[in-house]
């Protein structure tokens, strides 16, 4: 009958109501008396208006959750084969974890509305996520903050590193450190000492080369302008080349103050830096980071096939136009930095894409990848868990005592709306 029709559409409103200011309540009460004519389309129709309410809820909670999961890092574990097996069960208090980033390619007052409305948007929430899920002790920025902060003049470059603190939000609060990469300074033909010296100042522990050294808990850190590195000969190279050789003997004297080669003699100063046996064993310099790659004696090769054919080739279109992703340091390059600091390990970036390589003499390298949408279909960063007095436990040595975590969003393969 009619009245038994107002009446079920009453309390199943009654129940959307309460839907909306308690859900428990929703469920609660005697069932509506329905009819054996409750299956006829009149009934049917009210039933689809009865629910119409709920849409704008459904689809603002679907929104949600799919904002939550694209925004969150699924993280996957990338152990040292030196572990054999022993991998510890749980983080450290004591435990350095660091957050290593790259190519974040950010645009600044040229960004246009749809990259700030959703490509910076997720990519500040992927920041935060990670953030209070993962915990860092420090972030790292391995070079290509801007897009073409090389081409800006020094009133739109600022636009870029405040877009740079928004996106990174919490990550402020904590020791940061930015390595300079070819798209925030210029390749070889476009490489100005004036533009070096005045992005590095804009940066915490940069000296007007773009190199900085810093040590924090017991583990230290060297980085270098790799871009100057690649060139030929110019005074920004003559200026890193001093840093390494700074940076070495500073590690020698360490290593002699505390102890004794095996014939019971105190290590030997090498002053000369040239191509003379370094006094430091194979690994027991700092953490070096760099923006190029050093070079590797297997090349393109290592990296995923499945990727596009222009990153085979050595290009590719990345954010604003055809970009070299196959640069890397020369074979001289690499053996000088080799022979002078004995890099515990090594963390570069701009190729887009993670890789994890160890040189002849047993030298980790780890290739951070992009951080954009703008450049992959599935960005990503490294975390880095640099353990204390755990060495020896899982690694043998206690500068080998480092694992490496690589982190991408839950939306694997899908880009942000």
């Amino acid at each position: 009958s009619e009245s038994t029709w107002l009446r079920t559409e009453r309390e199943i409103y009654l129940r959307i109501k309460n839907l909306w200011t308690d859900p428990c309540l929703a469920f609660k009460g005697p069932k509506p008396s329905i009819s054996s004519n409750s299956q006829s389309p009149q009934f049917a129709a009210t039933m689809a208006v009865g629910w119409k309410p709920l849409l704008p809820l459904i689809a603002v909670s679907a929104l949600f959750i799919y904002e939550e999961w694209v925004s969150s890092p699924s993280c996957k574990r990338v152990p040292s084969p030196n572990l054999h097996g022993h991998e510890p069960n749980q983080d450290h208090p004591d435990d350095l974890k660091v957050m290593m980033v790259a190519n974040l390619l950010l645009l600044g007052s040229e960004a246009g509305y749809f990259n700030l409305l959703f490509r910076d948007y997720y990519l500040s929430r992927f920041f935060t996520n990670s953030f209070r899920t993962l915990k860092p002790d420090m972030l790292l920025v391995l070079g290509d903050i801007s897009a073409r902060g090389y081409k800006l003049p020094n009133s739109k470059y600022i636009s870029v590193i405040h877009q740079f603190q928004r996106v990174v939000g919490p990550f402020l609060g904590l020791p940061l450190h930015v390595v300079l990469g070819d798209r925030d300074i210029g390749e070889c033909d476009k490489l100005s000492s004036d533009l070096v010296s005045w992005v590095s100042g804009r940066f915490p522990g940069l000296d007007s080369a773009g190199c900085g050294a810093f040590e924090i808990g017991n583990v230290s850190f060297v980085s270098l302008n790799a871009v100057a590195l690649l060139c030929g000969n110019n005074e920004l190279r003559f200026s890193v080349e001093k840093v390494v050789e700074s940076e070495s003997m500073d590690f020698q004297m360490g290593s002699e103050l505390e102890g004794m080669d095996e014939n019971g003699r105190v290590r030997k100063k090498v002053y000369e830096f040239g191509w003379r046996e370094n006094a430091m064993s194979s690994g027991s310099g700092p953490v070096l980071l760099l923006h190029f790659p050093l070079s590797q004696t297997v090349a393109a090769a290592n990296y995923d096939r499945s990727r596009s054919s222009s990153i085979l080739d050595g290009r590719g279109r990345v954010g604003t136009g055809p970009y070299n992703l196959l640069h890397k340091l020369p074979p001289n390059a690499t053996e000088y930095i080799f022979q002078a600091l004995k890099p515990r390990i090594v963390f570069s970036a701009h190729t887009q894409e993670f890789h994890d390589h160890f040189h002849p003499d047993g030298t980790r390298e780890v290739t951070v990848p992009a951080m954009t949408w703008n450049a992959r279909d599935d960005p990503g960063f490294v975390v880095a868990i640099f353990r204390r007095n755990k060495g020896e436990k899982y690694m043998g040595a206690v500068q080998q005592s480092h694992e490496v975590v690589l982190a991408t969003p839950s939306s694997t393969n899908q880009p942000a709306p």
